[in-house]
This record gives structure tokens, C-alpha cells and sequence, in this order.
């Protein structure tokens, strides 16, 4: 039986970039997102990242949903909290990125000395 179009690339890709896996990947994480449970309404909707890229192996590969898998590979710079099986695969892919780890408010000087905005009424009437 042939395939269609369609189809026949759609396989083609799976065995050329997920080396025959990504129905398996899909199937073992319940057509979910990892991160944040999202439901694909199809299974295209769910995309199969690489933890290693082009190394297509069933343990360093999972389903993320478009939103989780563009802010693993397009956020230049963590500043804010994430998940964290996201921030562990942001890691992965930029080993050398910024991350903003806390923000210190503690003071290491003393305080600035208070100097009055306006002069009380008792110094001006006299």
C-alpha cells in the first residue's frame, strides 16, 4: 500500500531526523508536553526535542509542546523562574548562557543619611 505525499515525507523525516522513533517518544509521553502538560490536539502539535542534538536515542528525547520547545532553544538569557525540567534543558542547550540566579537586596553599606525635602514651618516663619 502506498502512501501519500504527505505521508511518505512525514516518515521520511521521522526516520531521517528521529532516526524511527518520534511515534515512540510521542507514544511513551502520552502525546503531552513534559513541561508544562499540554495536550496536542494532534500528534503534530507536540514536538519531539533532541536533549543531544541529532543524536536520536528514546532516553535523550521528549515531547514538548511549540511554547516550551521555542523558549528551550530562543531564550537568549534566563531572568525570570522556570520549571525545572525547562530550565535543565535551556542548560543543555546554552551551557554557557546568562542566568539570572537571584537578586541581592541585601545592603552592604550603611544607609544613605535622610535629608529633609522641605524645610518644616517653624524655620521658615522666622
Amino acid at each position: 500500500m502506498g502512501l501519500c505525499s504527505t505521508c511518505y515525507t512525514l516518515k521520511r523525516q521521522d526516520e531521517e531526523y528521529f532516526g524511527g522513533l518520534r511515534e515512540a517518544v510521542l507514544e511513551r509521553d502520552g502525546y503531552r508536553c513534559r513541561v508544562c502538560d499540554a495536550s496536542g490536539r494532534d500528534k503534530w502539535s507536540i514536538i519531539v526535542h533532541h536533549r543531544r542534538p541529532g543524536k536520536s536515542v528514546l532516553k535523550l528525547m521528549l515531547s514538548l509542546c511549540p511554547g516550551c520547545h521555542a523558549k528551550v532553544h530562543r531564550t537568549k538569557a534566563v531572568l525570570s523562574a522556570m520549571p525545572p525540567l525547562l530550565l535543565e534543558l535551556w542548560r543543555e542547550q546554552h551551557p554557557k548562557g546568562h542566568e539570572q540566579k537571584q537578586l541581592d537586596f541585601s545592603s552592604r553599606k550603611p544607609a544613605a543619611k535622610l535629608i529633609p525635602l522641605f524645610r518644616d514651618e517653624k524655620e521658615s516663619s522666622g
